[in-house]
């Protein structure tokens, strides 16, 4: 599927009253780059390295997601690029930034979540001390949503810790993974869906 072939998704679940996130597709799909065979052979992999290192994809993208964010008192981005855009967006909005970590990577005490992937485990993290959580409202931003599995544990890790998840924000959605589903019925927008 070519970049041409995105399309843009300003539809959420769980909220039609998002703002319409189509201004950014064309400069999403401009700039996304599609590599053959990665990781394995039949996969065409979605890199979208090129639209964060352009100053006008990274600036059109972290105001998107801010548009539809607005009203959250704390971003939460995940581990790896979700650390990028809610840098981003977090001072698009004038609030502070967590960055819910791969397990291993903070000092303790931490809280935790372990969920399933396709061969094993994985874990994330957040402090459990210095960051008060209760009662926050905190938007998720990361950069793809495919099974679904690191929102959920996202989802479920804040919550845990107190805070009210109010959305989760991709950049790029997989749709046939399914992930979506999985997230009913916290509300999510997608910059993007192949």
């Amino acid at each position: 599927m070519s970049g041409s072939e995105l399309s843009p998704v300003p539809e959420v679940s769980g909220n039609s009253d998002a703002p319409d996130v189509s201004r950014v597709s064309g400069v999403i799909a401009s700039l996304l780059r599609e590599v053959p065979d990665f990781p394995e052979p039949g996969i065409q992999f979605k890199d979208l390295t090129p639209v964060l290192a352009d100053a006008r994809g990274l600036a059109e993208v972290s105001k998107a997601i801010a548009d539809v964010a607005r009203g959250a008192d704390l971003v939460a981005g995940v581990d790896a690029r979700g650390f990028l855009l809610g840098g981003a967006v977090a001072l698009e909005l004038g609030v502070g930034v967590l960055a819910v970590r791969k397990g291993g990577k903070l000092p303790p005490p931490v809280l935790s979540e372990t969920y399933t992937l396709e061969y094993g485990t994985a874990t994330l993290e957040v402090p459990a001390e210095g960051v008060e959580l209760a009662g926050r409202s905190v938007v998720v931003i990361d950069d793809v949503l495919a099974t679904g599995g690191t929102l959920a544990a996202t989802h479920a890790l804040l919550t845990a810790a107190g805070a009210q998840v109010t959305r989760a924000v991709v950049m790029l959605e997989l749709a046939a993974l399914g992930g979506r589903a999985v997230l009913d019925p916290l509300a999510v927008t997608s910059l993007y869906t192949v």
